[in-house]
């Protein structure tokens, strides 16, 4: 091709990723068919069938597979708690484009999260600010209702309402509502949500129901809702979900899935789904322990309420857009829209019989199983498993690393 020509073919490719023939589900915009999905930069550029492939300088073939709006897990830890993980190494893999950390720090730790994960991270990492300053270290700092500022707290998230969400509660295990009373004041004051976990163990003065009813506002999450401890969500002599949890979510309290180590049981989430009552938001609490019990990736979480009887298209709306909504970054999150972020997930469904383990490592059989292929996260391939993407090496001319002179030592025997 002469030069002229080659430089009239640049000009008109016009998108700089094609991820082609897939089937898209972009809850936000009711799309569930295949599309491809067009990316310019750092933004989505175009959804639409049947886009010109010679429009792209990079065009993948995505037939076959599921292709969504990068997946956010509202619940996990990746910093301040001892059992954190980073994001980049547990949630790039999965899909999962934005990760809310849930309390690590406190308004007095904040600074130090942002240094040292935030800021250098490929994946969107956010927070939930816990009410306590220190953050989320262990019984005795989350105890202390001294460091429960409220109004240092407002500030910090004011400061950095680009970052921080809303505010976290947990671990409290003195009697009264102290912590959730402050956590709830500090969100009314800079205007975020508050996430709570707070046990409802025998001596606590605490009870879901005035928690649901009383305390919580719309638009307040009630994590880990399928564990029997932190939400009494099945009335535990009939197995009834609770009357007062149905009329805690018609006010807008969000039941949000918070899987965890110790909060996903299979007798408490079968029967949940079973009455009509999935959770608004699915998320994983991921951290270094529940990620070897129930392997809880988003991915898998999804696999596990679709095996349970949810459509896949409604389990991708309670991984993308229902919790871009609760942390108010809708519509910049959770959607395939021209013009939002180019955060893309790629999966394959697979077919066969699969073990899904709760929190107490029982184990439910399933047919499907959901598995992360491709992510794309700022308009760039960031994980790639089965290198759809990529050339194959005996094919595509010498690279870079071909031309790499080893060492006689470095040479693979």
């Amino acid at each position: 091709m002469c030069g002229g020509l080659w430089a009239a073919s640049l000009a008109a490719q016009t998108y700089d990723l094609l991820l082609a023939g897939g089937h898209v589900i972009d809850p936000a915009n009711g799309i569930n068919q295949v599309m491809d999905v067009a990316v310019t930069g750092n933004r989505i550029a175009r959804v639409a069938e049947n886009i010109p492939r010679n429009q792209a300088k990079q065009v993948v073939d995505v037939a076959g597979l599921y292709v969504t709006p990068g997946l956010i897990d509202l619940h996990a830890h990746v910093f301040g708690y001892s059992g954190s993980l980073l994001p980049d190494d547990t949630q790039l893999v999965a899909g999962t484009t934005t990760v809310v950390d849930c309390g690590g720090s406190g308004w007095r730790t904040f600074d130090d999260f942002r240094a040292r994960i935030i800021d250098k991270s490929q994946t969107r990492v956010l927070a939930w600010l816990n009410i306590v300053g220190r953050g989320m270290l262990g019984t005795q700092v989350e105890n202390n209702t001294e460091d429960m500022d409220v109004k240092a707290t407002a500030e910090k998230i004011l400061k950095h309402r680009d970052l921080i969400m809303g505010i976290k509660t947990a671990h409290y295990s003195r009697p009264g509502w102290t912590a959730l009373e402050r956590a709830v004041e500090a969100g009314r004051l800079a205007d975020v949500p508050v996430i709570v976990d707070n046990n409802i163990l025998t001596g606590m003065e605490r009870t879901t129901r005035e928690k649901l009813l009383d305390r919580l506002r719309p638009g307040d999450l009630a994590t880990h809702s399928y564990n029997d401890r932190q939400n009494e969500l099945l009335d535990r002599h009939s197995g009834k979900v609770q009357e007062y949890a149905r009329q805690a979510r018609t006010r807008g309290v969000l039941f949000d899935m918070g899987h965890g180590a110790g909060s996903f049981l299979w007798p408490v989430a079968t029967q949940a789904m079973r009455q009509g009552f999935p959770p608004d938001t699915i998320s994983t609490d991921l951290h270094s322990s529940s990620i070897m019990v129930g392997e809880p990736d988003m991915p898998n979480c999804i696999s596990k309420v679709v095996n349970m009887g949810m459509t896949l298209q409604d389990a991708v709306a309670r991984s993308t857009v229902s919790p871009a909504k609760a942390i108010k970054r809708y519509p910049e999150l959770g959607t395939l829209s021209a013009g939002k972020a180019a955060d893309i997930g790629v999966f394959t469904m697979r077919q066969g019989v699969f073990a899904f383990k709760d929190a107490w490592a029982k184990k439910m059989l399933g047919r499907q199983k959901l598995e992360c292929l491709v992510t794309v996260r700022n308009g760039r391939i960031v994980f790639d498993q089965e290198g759809l993407s990529r050339p194959d090496w005996k094919s595509s001319g010498q690279g870079p690393v071909a031309s790499v002179q080893l060492k006689k030592t470095e040479v693979i025997q």
